[in-house]
């Protein structure tokens, strides 16, 4: 079986990336991850990569005079590592709209909300304030626009009377570590195909329950 080859972008401790490598270590997951690359020296998440024995490298965004610059040096170090689809998992950084549409399609992320809610920064924070009963993630592909693009699945937990951000975040990212991984096999396997501005799952009806909110 042919497997989808993979690349992890990644600025900080990389729980996500532990997750997808967890379910890329399975022989029959549909993908695998080729390469870890970060902006960061000092992302957590490099360690992750080496104890799966995983090729990563650093490419300093500081390094760079612009972003179109750090752009072009990415796009280099994703290509030099034969990568198909690229997944962000908490990858700080913003993307800009030719390297995005350079991977138009083949570029997925992760965001602590259910889209199109509280996209950007301080999600649990505004969840909170805004008295919702309900938040989660959402996996998407990317698009130039932050924290816009076709919706592949999503996870919903709710926001009980006690939480604070750090509790609600907790509860998210448990989230997240399922969905991330599902959304990955969905797309390697073909059934996330993006039509028009929106993803047609291609399942069959007893699964869309576990894909929109992933068991654990």
């Amino acid at each position: 079986m042919a497997r989808l080859r993979t690349a992890v972008l990644i600025s900080g401790r990389g729980s996500n990336l532990r997750a997808l490598i967890a379910a890329c270590a399975a022989p029959d997951f549909p993908a695998e991850i080729v390469a870890v690359i970060a902006n960061r020296a000092d992302a957590g998440g490099l360690a992750h990569a080496a104890a799966a024995g995983i090729a990563s490298r650093v490419v300093p965004h500081r390094d760079y005079p612009s972003r179109e610059a750090f752009d072009a040096a990415l796009d280099a170090a994703l290509r030099q590592a034969g990568a198909e689809l690229v997944c962000l998992a908490g990858f700080m950084r913003l993307l800009t709209a030719p390297f995005v549409e350079a991977w138009r399609d083949r570029m997925i992320n992760i965001h602590p909300s259910l889209l199109p809610a509280f996209p950007g920064l301080r999600t649990h924070e505004r969840a909170l304030e805004a008295g919702v009963r309900f938040s989660g993630c959402t996996v998407h592909y990317v698009r130039p626009e932050m924290d816009l693009g076709p919706i592949i699945l999503q996870a919903a937990v709710p926001v009980l009377p006690r939480d604070d951000a750090e509790r609600l975040a907790a509860r998210i990212l448990a989230a997240e570590h399922r969905a991330y991984p599902l959304a990955l096999r969905l797309v390697a396997e073909g059934r996330a195909p993006v039509v028009g501005n929106r993803v047609v799952l291609q399942t069959e009806p007893p699964a869309i329950e576990a894909l929109f909110n992933p068991p654990g």
